[in-house]
């Protein structure tokens, strides 16, 4: 049973930081891109980044380019978001997927999500 179980979402000031985390089991998914996606109340789900499983090549929406930085783990099988400078547009619910570019109907895995929320 493939599984992406997201965590590390949370409350955070303008300005500080939070790591998210993706832990993935089930399959094998080295021949796979591991995008996070979010999406925010009324709006559609949008790319945030994403990681190439077998080359480490990344690739970043404009809006968190500088701010946000995608990594990963392979002995843990584990995909990490690194997010500063956080901004109060940058709440929304955040979604660890596989697949494959930055549409997230290329996706065939997503998890659950996990809440970010930036508010003073």
């Amino acid at each position: 049973q493939v599984q992406l179980v997201e965590s590390g979402g949370g409350l955070v000031q303008p300005g500080g930081s939070l790591r998210l985390s993706c832990a993935a089991s089930g399959r094998t998914f080295s021949s796979y891109d591991m995008g996070w996606f979010r999406q925010a109340p009324g709006k559609e789900r949008q790319f945030v980044a994403s990681i190439r499983w077998s080359t480490g090549t990344t690739y970043y929406a404009d809006s968190v380019k500088g701010r946000f930085t995608i990594s990963r783990d392979n002995a843990k099988n584990t995909v990490y978001l690194q997010m500063n400078s956080l901004k109060p547009e940058d709440t929304a619910v955040y979604y660890c997927a596989a697949g494959w570019g930055i549409l997230p109907r290329a996706y065939d895995y997503w998890g659950q999500g996990t809440q970010v929320t930036v508010s003073s």
